[in-house]
């Protein structure tokens, strides 16, 4: 099942990202369950996720999110997991 996790980062978070950048991209190598992954911009400045998550269910996906270093940072001002249907690429 692909799920699709919005991610929109806290106001004045960025030094917060980058400090957690690399444990963020490090969980994604470890995991092995994300199948497309970046972040979303305004402008340059990175101001969210965007990651598909290729899970068993949505409860796994609770999971991943729930253990992204990004998250435990306290990052994010909200999180959406919404199963996607990929149809084109």
């Amino acid at each position: 099942m692909l799920i699709a996790l919005i991610a929109r980062d806290k106001d004045g978070a960025l030094q917060t990202r980058l400090d957690n950048r690399a444990a963020h991209l490090a969980y994604i190598e470890e995991t092995g369950v994300v199948a497309q992954a970046g972040p979303l911009l305004n402008g340059d400045a990175m101001i969210g996720s965007l990651i598909i998550l290729e899970v068993e269910d949505v409860a796994a996906a609770q999971g991943w999110a729930d253990n992204d270093p990004y998250a435990k940072a306290g990052l994010f001002q909200s999180v959406e997991l919404i199963s996607w249907k990929k149809v084109v690429g």
